[in-house]
């Protein structure tokens, strides 16, 4: 245990618990609600750990579905669930699409690196399947797994989830210096 704060920021592989709290407020902000929603993780969900953390944290709320969406390679771990489906065929039945990059710093080799950083690309034509109140979001940086064309649909969250994360962070460090925020 330790006698001064931490913030934990991100460890490795495993959690995310800032960027989780981004991704609350953006989907809270957003949607209105943390429940009843189905939600589509795609991409790297062995590795990345801001879904691990999202799961996590979603789990405990009423009317959650997950639609898990990866190459068998990077599917989740198996202690947290077991789904394959294809981009194409979720898109339809989604309230949020959790989009992540696969992370070349994850392999041991570049050749699977390179045989699977675009196995799943968010394009317009895929958009075109989702429904209108869809919102698309990713932690950010992206690589290519969303295609600049999306940037512009209203659905695509993704920057204004990096501005609710400015905010949490912002709270977070206000809280541990025990700033009261009432008298700035």
């Amino acid at each position: 245990k330790s006698r001064i704060p931490v913030i934990n920021a991100g460890d490795g592989g495993h959690q995310h618990p800032t960027q989780t709290l981004t991704d609350l407020l953006t989907i809270r902000s957003l949607k209105g609600r943390l429940s009843n929603m189905t939600i589509g993780l795609c991409g790297d969900l062995k590795f990345g750990r801001t879904v691990h953390s999202l799961i996590n944290a979603l789990i405990r709320y009423p009317g959650i579905k997950f639609v898990l969406i990866s190459p068998e390679e990077l599917k989740i771990p198996s202690y947290i669930r077991e789904d394959v489906l294809s981009l194409e065929d979720a898109m339809p039945d989604l309230d949020i699409l959790y989009m992540t990059r696969v992370q070349k710093e994850r392999f041991f080799n570049e050749e699977d690196y390179v045989r699977l950083k675009n196995f799943y690309i968010l394009t317009k034509a895929k958009m075109d399947l989702a429904k209108d109140d869809m919102l698309v979001l990713h932690p950010l940086p992206r690589v290519n797994e969303i295609s600049v064309e999306v940037d512009d649909d209203p659905r695509a969250a993704y920057f204004r989830q990096a501005q609710y994360g400015v905010y949490v962070r912002m709270a977070l460090i206000l809280t541990l210096l025990e700033i009261d925020t009432a008298k700035l």
